[in-house]
């Protein structure tokens, strides 16, 4: 049985992405895809998160980053792949 390939995401979305519940979004798809990691808004304006686990449940999370929840309007999607650490237990909002 092939071993599924694990990645980490570093993503940071510009755009009309804080006050529209963004962080929830992400967070629901995160968890939704089983990933683990975090998202929070910056003081640009900007929403950044942290997405690991299976390559294709990554990228479905990043996938949902450039169209958001209703009400948001993304601009930008800044994306850096970077090694899997296993360094979380769950996915979460912090601050």
């Amino acid at each position: 049985m092939e071993t599924e390939e694990l990645t980490r995401a570093h993503v940071v979305i510009d755009g009309r992405v804080q006050g529209v519940g963004f962080r929830y979004f992400t967070r629901d798809v995160a968890r939704r895809q089983k990933l683990h990691g975090w998202v929070k808004n910056r003081s640009d304006g900007c929403v950044e998160a942290v997405l690991e686990g299976s390559k294709r449940d990554v990228s479905i999370a990043v996938a949902s980053c450039y169209k958001g929840p209703p009400g948001s309007l993304v601009t930008n999607v800044k994306l850096d792949w970077e090694l899997y650490t296993g360094e979380f237990q769950t996915f979460a909002i912090t601050f």
